[in-house]
């Protein structure tokens, strides 16, 4: 994954909603803080809504990690059923003992009495409902005669409606206009502008452990907020691939050809015709590369195929430059020191990448200084590709541990530690590499 090679612990990125990457920026974290107090004021209906992807799911879950201690919880979040089925659903998080055929009214009388327990024993039940837009009209009726029970003072249930825009169209029918009159409190969740979205992206890569200088510059940022249109999930799907992009691309400078990679890549781009489309195209086979990759180092030990047997395939038939580095000495050797280096070890086994190198001249060269410096027989080089053309990649040593990596950083000679070398895994290290001259073997 890219994960190392970013220096993440977790994927910042993931369209499932962990509330330990919550963004408070954009009115977020004030429209939890009002969501509380409107539920600890006893308000009963409360609507959330914003457009697909806006982040209403993680704000649902980050009300429920607010409210669990002190309330009783309800979460429904398949809307689309029936008056008799909310009351079941609602029985069920609240662990009722229930006949499997009990009717509608023997349901309606045990919810009523756990709400009265629960109220007599000072703790409020709250209703969380997701995409409420789906739910039918006679369900959500259902829902507004619950909000009916209530004491001298207090409503017994408290309700969260979280919704795209259509629920504000299907509370307007007059069908339903007794539960539209109860809602006490509204809000819109806005798209982001484009510096939230740098705040955001920046957010969440620190949540998942990145320490360095901030990774997307202002014009990337700019490009994938007109392309996400400020939306969150949309956003995270973009950074991924812009990430996955660069790592393909063996770069930590991430730019607008990493964007245009991603949009092209993205289930809601648009289709084009002509060079356009050509181009899209052929950058996201970019990606697909960096896919099928990633896919191969994810596999457990136990299925992943041998690495001499995976690579037989592909070394009849390297790229042109791979082919001629043969005629270089100690590019060659250093070459072949390497596979069997990878058809040996596993993969979480660690190495430093000292630097890259496009031109076999100077490879050779500077191979030739290193091997005087370091150990000649830990010295590793093997293929990749930047921005579709044969590179290759210098890394040195053979670590069991990251611990061991890292402090075998602060042995190496002062100019190549002033290089902040990076701690490679053996595992990663494979799949770039073959997928490297698969690429070349069809170019």
């Amino acid at each position: 994954m890219y994960l190392d090679y970013f220096g993440l612990h977790e994927a910042p990125f993931k369209i499932t909603p962990n509330t330990g990457f919550f963004y408070p920026g954009a009115d977020r974290g004030s429209t939890l803080d009002a969501l509380v107090y409107a539920i600890e004021q006893g308000e009963g209906i409360v609507k959330v809504t914003g457009e697909v992807g806006s982040g209403k799911t993680m704000l649902c879950r980050m009300l429920a990690e607010k409210l669990r201690n002190a309330h009783d919880l309800v979460y429904l979040a398949n809307p689309h059923i029936s008056p008799q089925e909310v009351l079941t659903a609602i029985a069920c998080d609240l662990k009722l003992p229930l006949a499997a055929n009990a009717s509608i009214t023997e349901l309606t009388q045990a919810v009523t009495h756990s709400l009265l327990h629960s109220h007599a024993n000072g703790r409020r039940t709250i209703l969380l409902v997701e995409e409420a837009q789906g739910m039918p009209l006679e369900t959500l009726e259902e829902i507004r005669l619950l909000t009916n029970l209530e004491t001298a003072h207090e409503k017994l249930l408290q309700i969260v409606l979280f919704g795209q825009p259509e629920l504000d169209e299907n509370l307007r029918q007059p069908a339903i206009r007794q539960l539209n009159e109860r809602i006490t409190q509204h809000f819109v969740l806005r798209p982001l502008t484009w510096e939230e979205a740098r705040q955001y992206l920046d957010h969440r890569l620190r949540s998942a452990g990145y320490r360095g200088p901030e990774l997307f510059p202002p014009a990337v940022v700019r490009e994938l907020s007109r392309h996400a249109h400020g939306l969150s999930r949309r956003l995270n799907i973009l950074a991924d691939k812009v990430l996955l992009a660069a790592f393909a691309g063996n770069t930590h400078n991430l730019t607008l050809q990493h964007v245009r990679a991603a949009v092209a890549d993205s289930p809601f781009a648009h289709a084009k015709t002509g060079r356009r489309h050509r181009q899209r195209a052929t950058a996201g086979g970019v990606l697909l590369l960096a896919l099928l990759a990633l896919a191969a180092w994810a596999l457990p030990a136990s299925r992943q195929p041998d690495a001499t047997a995976s690579a037989a395939p592909i070394t009849p038939s390297p790229p042109p430059r791979l082919a001629a580095a043969a005629h270089t000495d100690i590019v060659a050797a250093r070459l072949q020191a390497t596979d069997r280096w990878l058809a040996s070890t596993d993969d979480k086994t660690f190495t430093l990448q000292l630097f890259s190198e496009a031109d076999l001249a100077d490879l050779t060269q500077r191979l030739t200084r290193l091997a005087s410096a370091l150990k000649a027989e830990e010295i590793f080089v093997y293929p990749t590709r930047v921005k579709n053309n044969l590179s290759y990649n210098v890394t040195y040593g053979s670590y069991s541990t990251h611990s061991e990596a890292a402090a075998a950083i602060n042995r190496l000679p002062p100019p190549l530690k002033k290089n902040r070398p990076l701690i490679r895994t053996a595992g990663g290290i494979r799949t770039e590499r073959n997928a490297a001259l698969v690429q070349g073997a069809h170019n």
